[in-house]
Formats: structure tokens, C-alpha cells, sequence
């Protein structure tokens, strides 16, 4: 059953937060953002996913929720991780801002960005921003950062809509790339093979490069340089995922969602 059957029309935050080590913390964060007034789990709420990077020291939690109750769901986790979080102390690999140090609003369903944007007010709104790293067989951080600079969507051959960092972890070099979404008509295709996917919000098409381009171009990149590539993650979902697990989430009144994905979905 869609969310529109459903009398619900969804929106998502992407919450950045700036602890990964301390899953207790990470995961009363969460869970702040399921409690209305009075502490009671409120039914049209859910966090669906959890993503922490223990050498960045980073979070990105996933809270979906209608539209009218969103706000209110993101403000009280960012309470929580006021709180919970001690700058002065804090220490990973990823450049970071504060305790929060993003607050995105993407529409999901049935709502449109500028909606979003009035939920946000200052915090800010845009289509749909995935998250997709790629990890290069090398320690070389200035040849990430050669890689990085070449698939960003600012270089005149890179890839439309994707900002690219390049940062040690685990070993090796990770190029961590958002990915945003854009209007293009021309773009507008959802072939798996395709360079682009393609996915509507009340009726505008959007578009983002796709998963499997990005770890093709950085392999193709990098294996001119001499060297491999060992592995993609895709951080959170695609818009298109996010939406249907949002709908399945609220429907089944499923507040701790990230739960039943195992804490992890790629």
C-alpha cells in the first residue's frame, strides 16, 4: 500500500552526527527522535537506518516520518546528541562542524522541496543526496585526492552532482562521494546499467549518477594509476528504497526499523 493510500505524506532527515564509537550514544539519538510528548513512541515515526564509521567517528542516522511531525522528530535528537556529545573531547578522520553537523530534508512522498525547505527553515532542503564510497587498493592519499578531484561534478569531465573527498580508513584510501540529485530531463532513465537513475517527487523528474558509475569511473581512474579498487558502500538507500522502507516502516508502525536491517543497509 503507498503512502499516499496511506494519508501520509513522508519526508526524511539524514542526520551527521559527529560520534560512531560509542553505539549506546549513537543509538539514544535515534531513538529520541521516535518519543513525542509524555516519552511515548510516536506511530508515524522511524529511523531507518543507522550508519556509523568508527575511523571518521561519524553517524548518519535516518529518520522518516509524515511531513507535519519530522520536525519535531529531528529537534529532539539533536537535543540528545547536544547533550551526549563533548566536542572538546571528540577526535575521527572527517572534517566535522559539531555534535550535529548536518540536518538535510529530502521529500519522500507526496511532499515537494519547498515544503521540506519550511520544515527546515535555516537547516536547509534538496531532492534526495545518497551517499557512495569507494575504497582504492593504496595508502597514497594525494593520489585519492588526484581521483577525488577528477569525478567531482565542479570538474568539466567529472560526474554531474557528485562532491568527492578522499580519506584514509581502514587501511586504504576511501573516496566518499555525496551524490545529489538534479532535474534533467535528457537524464531521466532507470536502467541499472545506465549512467543515471532516475525517480519522480509529485511529478518533477529528478536524477543522480549511479552507484555502479561512480565505482566504475573510480576503477577506471584508479587502474590507470597502476592500482585496484576493493570495495563500494553505498551508505543508507537509494530515494527510491528510502521511500519504500519508509512506507513498509510507518504502515507497520516500525519505530526502530534499523533494527530489523541489522543495523547496516548497502
Amino acid at each position: 500500500m503507498s503512502s499516499s493510500r496511506l494519508g501520509l505524506r513522508l519526508a526524511a532527515c539524514l542526520l551527521n552526527i559527529s560520534e560512531a564509537r560509542r553505539k549506546h550514544i549513537v543509538e539514544n539519538i535515534a531513538r529520541a527522535a521516535l518519543l513525542g510528548k509524555h516519552g511515548k513512541k510516536h506511530p508515524k515515526v522511524s529511523v531507518l537506518n543507522i550508519f556509523s564509521d568508527q575511523d571518521y567517528n561519524r553517524s548518519v542516522i535516518t529518520i522518516a516520518a509524515s511531513v507535519d511531525e519530522l520536525g519535531n522528530s529531528v529537534l529532539a535528537a539533536c537535543l540528545e546528541a547536544f547533550q551526549s556529545i563533548d566536542m572538546e573531547v571528540q577526535e575521527g578522520i572527517h572534517p566535522c562542524l559539531g555534535a550535529v553537523d548536518l540536518i538535510p530534508i529530502y521529500p519522500l512522498s507526496d511532499v515537494g522541496v519547498e515544503e521540506c525547505g519550511a520544515v527546515a527553515r535555516s537547516i536547509g532542503a534538496s531532492p534526495y543526496v545518497m551517499n557512495c564510497n569507494v575504497t582504492i587498493d593504496s595508502q597514497d592519499l594525494a593520489l585519492g585526492k588526484e581521483i577525488a578531484g577528477a569525478i567531482r561534478g565542479s570538474n568539466a569531465n567529472g560526474l554531474k552532482g557528485v562532491q568527492a573527498m578522499a580519506f584514509p580508513h581502514e587501511g586504504k584510501i576511501e573516496i566518499a562521494c555525496n551524490v545529489e540529485s538534479f532535474e534533467d530531463q535528457e537524464a531521466a532513465t532507470t536502467s541499472e546499467d545506465s549512467r543515471y537513475m532516475a525517480y519522480s517527487v509529485l511529478g518533477d523528474q529528478f536524477s543522480y549518477v549511479s552507484p555502479h558509475h561512480i565505482e566504475a569511473q573510480v576503477k577506471k581512474l584508479a587502474g590507470d594509476r597502476g592500482i585496484g579498487t576493493v570495495g563500494r558502500a553505498l551508505i543508507g538507500f537509494t530515494p527510491q528504497e528510502c521511500k519504500n522502507c519508509a512506507e513498509y516502516a510507518i504502515r507497520e508502525s516500525i519505530g526502530e526499523f534499523w533494527k530489523i536491517r541489522g543495523g547496516v543497509f548497502m
